[in-house]
């Protein structure tokens, strides 16, 4: 792929606290924060940081709105949440939980495309309108639901990475799988007790590796994954801009605190088919290898990522098709150190969606921002970054819409 016509940066990243059980203010019983409230917060978190916060366009991104808020027109809520939309062009996203990732490269186009130099960029969801239950059958709409949901386990997509995970056993062996698996969840807490905003900041368990190590049990849950191997139910935002050199200086951004993006990797994978290997993520695989081509850099070139972890199955699956690890190995991998802050490639110091939470239309947008935090030595969970590059995956569905950036502090 050739590089990008003109130079494209991130800055002025914020995400909300992402809210739900894990979080000592959650009260499932009270009344919830109302969304709007989710985005004016984002939005001013983001504008705080800039000092003409005057932007050409608004992108926002949502999964499911529609049915666990009841709201669609979203477009409608830029100019709501930063003024200085009115009357601009403004854009709803929807691309299942790779919704963030769809957002920002609809930005990256529209500058791209000479219309404008400056797009504010946010992206939200609230799951805890409903039970989880329930909610499930709503997040089946990630995949094809018409032929997929009937046969479909209650909890739907903890059944389709059940599924994952049962070949990833047959294939590679359980046992070391299974403790590859406790070990990220055990590094997601950690890393999450590190961000103050993380559904779970607040996690006090004493050892969360025998956690991750509890056997699945059916009867209570899907056959091959506990709930500790999942990402929760989550409400948040997170919001960004994407700028050009000019739409820096015309906003007032320190180059310093923005990061350019080097590289975009985009795939679609036929909804419609299921997966030809139940152990492999080849559309996100496929995605990678486009960001690495346009940056033209490969996987030993990166300093950290953040990786879609929805489930502890699609960590190590992530990191195989990312080529960190060998195919069957990325258990060894972290169970090595290497995805720990002070190993080989930091990943999800976030906490990632198990640690910091997973409203699903708001995760890529997410991502992003920590990227930004972390490459300009503002992450609360800093790294000391031994790299210039950094790499995101933002995966929506079983695997199905898959964007990746590739990105490094600006210069």
């Amino acid at each position: 792929m050739k590089p990008f016509r003109k130079k494209i940066f991130v800055a002025a990243g914020y995400n909300t606290i992402y809210y739900g059980t894990g979080r000592k203010e959650f009260d499932p019983t009270a009344p919830l924060r109302g969304f709007e409230s989710y985005l004016k917060e984002t939005a001013e978190g983001t504008c705080s940081q800039i000092p003409h916060p005057v932007f050409d366009e608004g992108v926002i991104g949502s999964f499911m709105p529609g049915r666990f808020l009841k709201q669609a027109n979203l477009p409608g809520f830029l100019p709501f949440m930063v003024p200085s939309l009115a009357g601009k062009p403004c854009t709803g996203i929807e691309g299942a939980c790779g919704t963030g990732g769809r957002a920002l490269a609809m930005a990256v186009r529209s500058v791209l495309s000479d219309l404008a130099d400056s797009v504010f960029v946010a992206a939200f969801e609230m799951q805890n309108t409903m039970k989880a239950v329930y909610g499930a059958d709503v997040l089946a709409g990630a995949a094809y639901y018409n032929k997929e949901r009937k046969a479909g386990h209650a909890y739907f997509f903890p059944g389709i990475f059940s599924r994952r995970a049962e070949a990833y056993y047959e294939k590679y062996g359980y046992e070391m799988a299974r403790r590859g698996m406790a070990k990220w969840y055990e590094l997601s807490i950690l890393n999450a007790r590190k961000n103050p905003k993380a559904q779970e900041y607040h996690n006090s368990a004493q050892d969360l590796f025998a956690l991750g190590m509890t056997p699945p049990d059916p009867k209570k849950f899907v056959p091959h994954l506990n709930f500790y191997d999942c990402s929760k139910v989550s409400d948040g935002a997170s919001s960004l801009v994407v700028v050009t050199e000019e739409g820096l200086q015309q906003c007032g951004i320190a180059k310093e605190k923005a990061v350019e993006i080097v590289g975009i990797g985009e795939a679609e994978a036929d909804i419609t088919m299921a997966p030809e290997d139940l152990t492999a993520l080849s559309t996100t695989e496929l995605a990678v290898q486009k960001a690495f081509d346009q940056a033209h850099i490969d996987v030993e070139a990166l300093a950290l990522a953040e990786l879609h972890d929805c489930f502890s199955i699609t960590a190590l699956l992530s990191l195989e098709a990312l080529g960190l690890a060998q195919k069957g190995k990325a258990a060894h991998f972290i169970l090595d150190g290497n995805t720990t802050i002070e190993g080989k490639i930091p990943i999800n110091l976030s906490g990632g969606l198990g640690g910091f939470g997973h409203p699903t239309g708001a995760t890529g947008v997410r991502q992003m921002v920590d990227l930004q935090k972390q490459l300009t030595g503002q992450a609360d969970n800093q790294a000391v970054l031994k790299k210039p590059y950094g790499l995101m995956i933002s995966m929506g569905g079983n695997d199905k819409t898959v964007t990746a950036f590739v990105v490094r502090p600006a210069v």
